[in-house]
Parts: C-alpha cells; structure tokens; sequence
C-alpha cells in the first residue's frame, strides 16, 4: 500500500496486486473508504482464475464489474452498521482522542451523511450518481463536437452549481480532480454508475444465500462474502459477458430496483424517513 494523489489499484498479475491511497490530517474518512474501494479492487484481480493467467479469459469481465467490487466493498460493507460495530472500537484505540465519546450510532450516521461534495471520491452514495452525470453529459457533448476542451472548465462549474449547489473555486477541485481524462479514459465514469448498480443486485442475492451475512460482517468475518464473491463472479473470468454473468448470478437481468431499495432502506433508516 502506498500513497498516491488518486487513490488506485494496479498489478501485472494476480499474484502481483498493488494499491494506493491518500491521507488527509482532518479527514479520516477519506483515507478509509478510499483504501476499502481499492482493496475491492485487488480482491477481484486476486481472484481471478489461475488457470487462465494470461489469457483473454482469465481476466476481469468488465470496468463495471470491476467497480461493482469495489463500491460493494467501500458501502455496502465499509459504510454499514454491522462493520463498524466490530471495528469502532479498534479504530478509536488508534485515534483515542479524535474519537473520545463518539458512539456507533454517531459514527454510523457521520459516514453516511448525505451533501454536496466537490470531491467525485468523498462524495455520499445518494449524491455520488449526480458526480457521475455531469462527468458524462461533459464526455458526450465533447465527443459529439458540441463543445471544446476549453469549455470544460466553465461548463464544470455550472454543472456543479446547478445539480449539487456548490461551485468549485478552483480547477483542482473541479475539472481537474480526476486522473481518468489525462490517461484518455474517455467514457469511463458511467462504469461507476454501473458498478452500484451491480453491487447492489449482487450483494442482495449474497444476503439471500446467506442469510447470517450481516452478522458474519459484525462478527469481524468477512471471508464468507470474499468466498461468495470468489466463487459466484472472480472464478468466472471472462468467461460470460457482464449481462450473463449478472443473470446466472442473480437469476435475473440487471435492474435499477436493487440500488433504489438499498439506498431507501439505508438513508430512510438514517434520516428517519422510513415508512
């Protein structure tokens, strides 16, 4: 693990998997859940069929999956109650005095807080899809000639300020934060999107097949989910496309009403709206 501007995940093979993060001196969170997301990252690459090292097949099935890994890692586990019930208290032996007096429940709603971010990586799971859009609408009208590059800056902060409310003061915060453009990741931000999607249609079929899920993850024992995810998606390979993996997986094609009904049930609960 080493330290880097953007946090991510790198390897020349299964066997050689290497990840960074970035710390912040007043913001914790952004170390951890950063650290979380890559390592979902790395487990996936991990484990991946050795057999197959080296060939087409033996590689991941798509940057949506991809990331379905890692966002499944960094929220559905890293963001929820019953993994921080385990792991609170060692946390706050580490930071005993930043977290003097801070109880689970506190912690719970604090890293799950929805607002505006101008950071894409900081940004909550209810508005996280909205960092996504902008970045999208931006490559799309720069692709079909609609606008320049010169524009992008601009174009950003308007964006920013009409779907968020916040306006970048400067490019760093803006236009420039993300590492994928100046790599000519072009069209590589909607995987994100994908990838919740993804995430929460596997991670509900995982909790139907295993029923004592959350309370392994309160227990500290997150094997069972690596197993299943080993099992049901690493293994595969690129043996299947995204939609016949999802479907063999899941039983059903991908569908937007996994995510919706965990991010109602999750900050419904937080923010008491729950009916």
């Amino acid at each position: 693990l080493d330290v880097a501007v953007h946090p991510f995940c790198s390897g020349i093979a299964r066997d050689d998997v290497r990840l960074t993060t970035r710390y912040s001196a007043d913001n914790l969170a952004g170390s951890v859940f950063g650290t979380i997301h890559e390592t979902g990252h790395g487990l996936y690459e991990q484990g991946l069929p050795a057999e197959a090292q080296g060939l087409p097949v033996g590689q991941s099935v798509s940057l949506g999956i991809h990331e379905s890994q890692s966002r499944m890692w960094e929220n559905m586990v890293g963001r929820s109650r019953p993994f921080w019930k385990h792991y609170l208290p060692g946390l706050k032996e580490i930071f005993p005095e930043q977290l003097e007096g801070v109880e689970l429940e506190a912690f719970y709603a604090a890293i799950n807080q929805v607002e505006p971010s101008l950071i894409r990586v900081e940004a909550d799971e209810v508005t996280y899809s909205l960092h996504i859009l902008l970045r999208f609408e931006l490559e799309k009208d720069l692709l079909e000639g609609k606008i320049d590059v010169e524009a992008l800056p601009g174009l950003w902060n308007e964006r920013m300020e009409q779907y968020l409310g916040i306006r970048p003061e400067d490019d760093a915060q803006g236009v420039l934060q993300d590492v994928h453009w100046s790599f000519g990741l072009i069209g590589y931000f909607p995987t994100y999107a994908l990838g919740n999607l993804y995430a929460a249609q596997f991670f509900a079929q995982a909790r139907q097949e295993m029923p004592d899920l959350l309370a392994q993850i309160e227990q500290g024992k997150l094997g069972g989910l690596k197993k299943w995810l080993n099992e049901k998606i690493h293994q595969s390979g690129k043996r299947l496309t995204a939609a016949e993996l999802v479907e063999q997986v899941t039983g059903q094609p991908l569908s937007a009403d996994f995510f919706s009904a965990y991010l109602e049930e999750k900050f419904g609960e937080v923010y008491g709206l729950s009916s």
